[in-house]
C-alpha cells in the first residue's frame, strides 16, 4: 500500500529530513567547537545562548540586525539576516518562520537559539533546492518541485501541486516556477501540515478522523502567517 507520507524523523520544526550523504552541505558548515564573541554566546545582557558549535557567520547575521542589542530580532530584521545571507526573502515567507520557529517566551520575536535552528533549516532547504534545480536557472517547476517532494517522503497529488504552484502565477501566461523563497514557504506548507496530519494518523493509514475546530486550528496559521 502507497502511504501519502513516510515516517520520517525530523530534527527542526520546519526543516526537510536528514539529507542523505550527496554532498549537500549547510551553508556554514559548524566548526568543531565555537568561543562566543561580543557577548552573545554568554548570560551576559540576559540574552539566550546560541547553540554550542554555532558558525560566527551565523552569530553575526544575527548581531548586525539586532540594532538595539536587546538579544531578540523581529520579522523586519530577520529578513534582513536572511536577505544578506541567502536572498531576498518575502515577508510572508518569514512569517511562516516566525510562526514554525516562534520563541516560547516573545511570540512576536525570535532569540539567538530559534535563530540559529532557522538558520540550520534554511541551510537544508537550500541543499534540497539546488539538488533539484537541474538546469541552474534559479527556479524550480511544478515537476522538480513534486520530484524534491517525493525525495523527502511526501507524495504529493497533483491536485495539491497545482494549488500550491498556482499561488505564485502572475497570469502572463508563462510557466510558472518558483525561486528559493516560495520553494521555502511550498515545502514549509507541505511538511508542517503533514506532520500536524500524522498527529492524528499515528498508523500511517492516510486518513484521520478530526473535528472542524481541530481541522482548522491544523491550517489557520499556515494560511495567514
Amino acid at each position: 500500500m502507497a502511504y501519502p507520507y513516510q515516517s520520517h524523523a525530523s530534527y527542526s520544526p520546519s526543516a526537510p529530513p536528514e539529507p542523505e550523504p550527496h554532498g549537500l552541505a549547510r551553508p556554514y558548515p559548524p566548526p568543531p567547537s565555537y568561543y562566543s564573541q561580543s557577548g552573545y554566546g554568554s548570560n551576559s545582557h540576559g540574552y539566550q545562548d546560541f547553540p554550542p558549535g554555532t558558525h560566527p557567520d551565523v552569530i553575526r547575521s544575527f548581531q548586525m540586525v539586532d540594532k538595539d542589542r536587546s538579544g531578540f530580532i523581529d520579522e523586519l530584521e530577520l529578513q534582513q539576516a536572511l536577505s544578506s545571507g541567502y536572498q531576498r526573502f518575502n515577508l510572508r515567507t518569514i512569517r511562516l518562520l516566525m510562526f514554525l520557529f516562534k520563541n516560547p517566551n516573545d511570540p512576536l520575536r525570535i532569540g539567538p537559539k530559534e535563530f540559529a535552528a532557522l538558520w540550520s533549516c534554511i541551510g537544508q532547504w537550500r541543499a534540497i533546492f539546488e539538488r533539484f534545480d537541474r538546469d541552474r536557472s534559479g527556479k524550480i517547476d511544478a515537476f522538480e518541485l513534486r520530484d524534491a517532494l517525493y525525495s523527502l517522503g511526501y507524495a504529493t497529488p497533483a491536485s495539491v501541486l497545482q494549488v500550491l504552484i498556482s499561488k505564485y502565477d502572475d497570469r502572463s501566461g508563462r510557466k510558472v516556477e518558483l525561486n528559493f523563497d516560495s520553494f521555502v514557504e511550498c515545502g514549509m506548507i507541505v511538511k508542517g501540515l503533514t506532520e500536524k496530519f500524522k498527529e492524528k494518523d499515528p498508523r500511517y493509514t492516510g486518513s484521520a478522523r478530526l473535528t472542524y475546530d481541530t481541522f482548522m486550528s491544523m491550517i489557520i496559521p499556515f494560511l495567514v502567517s
